[in-house]
């Protein structure tokens, strides 16, 4: 008689991790970061047409690495979310921290019982009235979450990103410097080679702009930021 296969837990749990790593470190690398007046996110994106960086509500943008299709969806719920949120209760009690719990219940679900993980990695950022009161949440494809200050870094090679940020981050910048610097930890990813502005997707929550706090930057005011830089 055969012996019924069997994987222990724990045995299945790490295969799982491991695909999603796998996955997620074919993704470039994505930034948020402080500046004086808000948080700058930028990241590697040759595609003019899929973004990895959004608006989800007034002050809360998010951002994602590894399968699109996966992130995508993600953040189409979270929007669903928001929206749904402010508009039974208030739109004050729409943070960060709640729709980032939020994620993290989701998928941390899926890690735990679907058969496939997924191969993703957000962030949920928000920009308060004053630097203190800015949040950064960082959830892994588990459903696992940790908060940030200054700076959070996802994708492939974020450790080599993480790296440069810590011996060269500072804070109050200035947003061309927060570009210049984003810009600059970017290409340490990219064995010498340099990131063309066009390969840059860049967005600020700024707590200057009057409502919703959440603009691109377009590829003209990119390049003249990254040369004032």
């Amino acid at each position: 008689m055969p012996m019924p296969y069997y994987v222990s837990p724990e045995q299945m749990m790490q295969d799982k991790a491991e695909y999603a790593r796998k996955g997620i470190a074919k993704g470039k690398s994505l930034v948020a970061l402080e500046y004086a007046d808000g948080i700058i996110l930028a990241a590697e994106n040759p595609s003019s047409s899929l973004s990895k960086i959004s608006e989800i509500y007034d002050c809360i943008s998010f951002a994602g690495v590894g399968k699109y299709s996966e992130f995508e969806n993600l953040r189409k719920s979270g929007i669903r979310y928001a929206d749904i949120k402010g508009y039974t209760y208030s739109r004050a009690d729409v943070t960060g921290k709640s729709l980032a719990n939020a994620y993290s219940q989701v998928i941390g679900n899926i890690f735990t019982k679907e058969i496939k993980p997924l191969e993703v990695e957000i962030l949920v950022v928000e920009v308060g009235d004053i630097p203190e009161k800015n949040s950064m949440y960082h959830i892994l494809f588990d459903g696992s979450i940790s908060d940030y200050h200054q700076y959070s870094v996802i994708g492939g090679h974020a450790e080599v990103v993480n790296g440069f940020l810590r011996e060269h981050y500072q804070e109050l910048l200035s947003l061309d410097e927060a570009l210049g610097l984003c810009h600059t930890a970017l290409e340490k990813t990219t064995e010498n080679k340099q990131i063309s502005e066009e390969h840059l997707e860049v967005a600020i929550l700024d707590r200057n702009i009057e409502g919703r706090k959440f603009r691109r930057i377009p590829l003209s005011e990119l390049r003249a930021r990254l040369k004032r830089a």
